[in-house]
């Protein structure tokens, strides 16, 4: 015998109701592959490449109250803190960094 597959759009509560909109919009095949060519895909990897390379090492001295600060920073957002740190000068230089 066999079993019908349940077409019901999955509603997570976790996510927002433009995220649930989207989810239940790909669930019902609403959502096509654009397909990937090699030159694209190579030229993704050579993006991520350059944006993950760490090819300089600096030292700097900072006031022990904010590199506490930093480092719960850091913690609270799952990352190292010399990572969050390397971030941070990332996305200051590329104008990527916003005040709240």
């Amino acid at each position: 015998m066999k079993s019908k597959i349940d077409k019901t759009p999955t509603k997570n509560p976790t996510l927002s109701k433009e995220e649930n909109e989207i989810l239940a919009s790909y669930e019902a095949g609403e959502w096509k592959s654009i397909g990937l060519n090699n030159k694209l895909i190579s030229s993704y990897q050579k993006a991520a490449s350059a944006t993950l390379a760490k090819n300089k090492r600096i030292n700097i001295r900072l006031n022990q109250l904010d590199l506490q600060s930093i480092q719960k920073k850091a913690f609270e957002e799952g990352l190292p803190y010399q990572t969050f740190i390397s971030s941070l000068i990332h996305k200051f230089v590329t104008g990527k960094l916003v005040e709240k």
